[in-house]
């Protein structure tokens, strides 16, 4: 007798096979493009620009690596393991930064700081010194870059590292003390060793985000491998030397990746001992006061600062902010993001009960390749996708998907499917396998049993998935400014459009927008990290 499963089960693989050759196909169109024999190409990137792409990408990873490792190992380890006055609310306030975009962050900090910004007009008031008489860092710069950077990206590491610190024995810990070792021995020794995995988890997450970003090294003027796509495509027209480009960015991913993995095989190391949780050091006098200055700073550079230069600009200039070509950008940037993210959980749960159905095999490997498109920047996948459907329009001898809505959708989905997987493969790793087996004995098929057992029982997860895809939707820029169709502006591109016009005043309503769309899943977070420290 067959298993009443079986017959399901080539609907799962087909399925899941034509899902992950679709998402598949801009990645490997890119990857192909290697085979293509142009050699003067090469030639002519590697006596001209791309020498000095590699390096810029190699300093802009190195920095922003060493930003925000020290950046959230400090504050990870002073909220997970000491007790200081503000530790409870340092402990979420310091996700915060996670709201803004880097982009954002790097418009508002150009406003700032730049000749004729705030700073520098108070600085020529107080001192008389004109313009050319004195040196003042350019934020439109590399290092400036870094430093965006760094302030909008160490949460990965924070959250990660705060978690391996709090969740290290009590008696390792008590044990270090007892041979002699200070606070500051015990970390180095005992709890930043056995932290690294998490460490470097959040770091390549970090890097992945870094190498994928297109807005902050455009707008200050950064050539990176990036940049370099999108300017070889557009600026030069050239577009097999854009597509060998972003090879080579992808090379830079996959070594992550590596790096990634690596950092999980080190889990293993990871401290098995007793369950009791430290106890917390407590910090007192000057300590405790540069232990609130060490988790203030952080939120104040890289949230309440630029927080604040928008709401500033939006309120002063709300007449330009606000007018009717901003509603018509929300209105796009809510459409793409809400059907993306219907479409992104549909799938989701296609994929994620075939594998609780059939018990992983060649469904979750399918799985996992649909999900690689989140590894991949933005500008690749864009590239990816204009090639495949230039060459589908030409075929047919007419427009059908490129230059579409529809293709950004589907860009939007290689690039964020991986989040809704993820969360619907969890949700229902937590329902009992019972209830499947009772939902079919009362006659339930698979899709039934799905709608009206598991959906229900993952209601708020599911929602929480919808949300983290809207925001990321709504917050991407570089697959965007490579695929929209003309004329058809989101939030994030009129943010883009009017910073690079240096009109800020009426970037800033878009660029406030997109903060406070961003809020959303960091207050859900914050909630949860309150919720944990209780």
């Amino acid at each position: 007798m067959v298993h009443p499963l079986r017959q399901w089960s080539s609907v799962w693989f087909w399925g899941g096979l034509l899902v992950a050759g679709l998402f598949l196909i801009p990645v490997l169109v890119v990857l192909a493009s290697v085979f293509t024999p142009r050699p003067e190409v090469w030639q002519h990137l590697l006596s001209t620009v791309l020498p000095e792409y590699i390096t810029n990408t190699l300093i802009l990873a190195a920095g922003v690596s060493i930003g925000v490792v020290v950046m959230g190992v400090a504050t990870a380890w002073l909220v997970g393991v000491c007790e200081f006055p503000g530790r409870r609310f340092w402990e979420w306030a310091l996700v915060l930064p996670f709201a803004a975009p880097a982009y954002v962050l790097a418009f508002a900090y150009a406003e700032l700081l730049e000749v004729f910004g705030p700073v520098q007009r108070w600085l020529r008031q107080v001192t008389g010194w004109q313009v050319g008489q004195y040196w003042f860092p350019n934020i439109r710069s590399l290092p400036g870059a870094i430093v965006m950077f760094i302030c909008v990206l160490y949460p990965y590491v924070y959250l990660l590292a705060r978690v391996s610190f709090r969740q290290q024995s009590r008696a390792l810990v008590e044990a270090s003390r007892l041979l002699g070792h200070s606070p500051w021995g015990t970390f180095w020794r005992v709890a930043l060793p056995l932290a690294r995995p998490a460490v470097m988890a959040g770091l390549a997450l970090a890097l992945m985000e870094t190498l994928a970003d297109f807005g902050v090294v455009d707008y200050f003027g950064v050539p990176v491998l990036t940049t370099g796509i999108y300017r070889t495509w557009f600026n030069m027209g050239d577009r097999i030397a854009a597509t060998q480009l972003s090879v080579c960015l992808l090379l830079f991913v996959f070594a992550l990746m590596a790096l990634e993995l690596a950092s999980r095989r080190q889990a293993r190391y990871a401290d098995k001992g007793s369950s009791e949780l430290a106890t917390r050091i407590v910090l007192k006098g000057q300590a405790a006061v540069a232990a609130w200055w060490t988790c203030a700073l952080p939120v104040v550079i890289g949230f309440g600062i630029p927080g604040g230069v928008l709401v500033e600009l939006a309120v002063r200039y709300r007449l330009e902010t606000f007018d009717a070509t901003f509603w018509e950008s929300v209105r796009n940037t809510s459409l793409l993001a809400s059907i993306t993210a219907v479409l992104a959980l549909a799938i989701a749960l296609f994929l994620g009960y075939g594998q609780r159905l059939l018990g992983g095999g060649a469904v979750a490997w399918l799985s996992r390749l649909a999900a690689m498109g989140y590894a991949v920047p933005g500008s690749v996948i864009g590239v990816g996708i204009l090639i495949t459907l230039g060459w589908l329009d030409r075929t047919l001898g007419r427009m059908v998907v490129g230059g579409t809505v529809a293709a950004l959708i589907f860009a939007y989905l290689v690039r964020y499917l991986a989040l809704a997987l993820g969360s619907v493969e969890a949700a229902l790793a937590r329902i009992a396998p019972e209830l499947d087996e009772a939902a079919r004995s009362l006659g339930h098929k698979p899709w039934s049993a799905l709608v009206r057992v598991h959906v229900p029982l993952m209601a708020g997860t599911l929602v929480s998935a919808a949300i983290l895809v809207f925001v990321d939707v709504v917050k991407e820029l570089p697959a965007t400014i490579i695929i929209r169709p003309f004329g058809f502006d989101t939030l994030a591109i009129r943010v883009y459009r009017y910073a690079q016009d240096s009109r800020l005043m009426e970037a800033s309503g878009p660029a406030l927008a997109l903060v406070v769309v961003g809020m959303i899943p960091v207050l859900l977070l914050c909630r949860q990290i309150a919720r944990e420290s209780d």
